[in-house]
């Protein structure tokens, strides 16, 4: 699978619902359309809605991996303001 390049970063291991997606959404609203936002977080409750959240906002999810144990990577493009 290709790497998709994001355009920005944000680590919120260590935050829970609801500051997870209180993060990812200020984070994806700061972006352009067109940008990707990769998230890096240890919450599965956060792994599932924060996709979830995403896409009811009208952006798309291009990557929800568990990467260690703990971990998952989210990647998502802004398609809309």
């Amino acid at each position: 699978m290709e790497e998709i390049a994001a355009d920005k970063r944000i680590n919120i291991k260590g935050f829970v619902c609801p500051y997870t997606f209180v993060k990812a959404k200020l984070a994806i609203e700061s972006l352009e359309v067109g940008q990707v936002l990769e998230i890096l977080l240890d919450s599965e409750e956060a792994s599932r809605n924060i996709p979830k959240s995403m896409e009811d906002h009208g952006q798309k999810m291009l990557k929800n991996e568990k990467i260690n144990d703990t971990d998952w990577i989210l990647v998502v493009r802004k398609e809309r303001e």
